[in-house]
């Protein structure tokens, strides 16, 4: 199983904060660091499901616990910010992924 590598250069975290403001979600550290590995992912060409996204943050030195990583993950879907694929990973929906794409990174 392929993991994410750690983020080497720090990232500006504005796309995100538009998109949790977008979707009237609160700003947490947790919910940056989610999105920002699924982000990754998706530049990669690639979803990431709960361990991979719990793996990631690990490795980013993030501290929370794989039950909080899978909650954010389940109100980031219920939100449709993000959609849970049948390959038990995740993806953002179309709408989501064009508000993280229209601030340059």
């Amino acid at each position: 199983m392929h993991h994410l590598q750690a983020p080497t250069a720090p990232r500006t975290n504005k796309p995100i904060r538009e998109l949790l403001e977008f979707y009237g979600l609160r700003t947490s550290l947790i919910r940056l660091k989610v999105i920002d590995a699924l982000m990754v992912a998706a530049r990669e060409g690639r979803n990431i499901g709960v361990n991979g996204t719990h793996a990631w943050l690990e490795a980013s030195a993030v501290e929370c616990s794989f039950i909080s990583v899978r909650e954010v993950l389940k109100r980031l879907c219920e939100e449709r910010v993000i959609d849970y694929q049948a390959d038990k990973s995740y993806s953002f929906t179309a709408q989501a992924w064009a508000i993280l794409m229209r601030s340059p990174v």
